[in-house]
């Protein structure tokens, strides 16, 4: 059987979360002796001198055995990083197109 055909086949379920240059795989997968994991796959779009599209793939594998303590962790990690810099994507202002936004603030009050 073709590696491809092998790994395409243990998929049970997937979910793809498009965000920018980047996608995520969520792939539920199963083992030879039938039971369940998760890969999960960062896929980042990049470009070449001679402007042909690569992908750069980074990917882990999580055991049911870890899934509390990964999303406990991930949880904390989470909020720490939300509870010190906000929601606001701050790289966004590095990016070459970045345009800032003006915000106007409406009153029913006349001043």
């Amino acid at each position: 059987m073709s590696d491809y055909k092998e790994r395409h086949e243990n998929e049970i379920f997937t979910k793809v979360l498009k965000a920018g240059r980047r996608t995520y795989f969520f792939d539920v997968r199963e083992t030879k002796a039938g039971d369940y994991y998760l890969t999960i796959t960062e896929s980042k779009k990049n470009f070449g001198e001679n402007g042909e599209a690569t992908f750069e793939k980074h990917k882990i594998y999580l055991y049911k055995e870890d899934f509390k303590s990964f999303e406990e962790m991930f949880k904390e990690s989470t909020d720490f990083i939300i509870s010190q810099k906000g929601e606001d994507v701050i790289s966004e202002r590095h990016d070459k197109d970045f345009k800032s936004k003006s915000f106007t603030i409406e009153s029913d009050d006349e001043v």
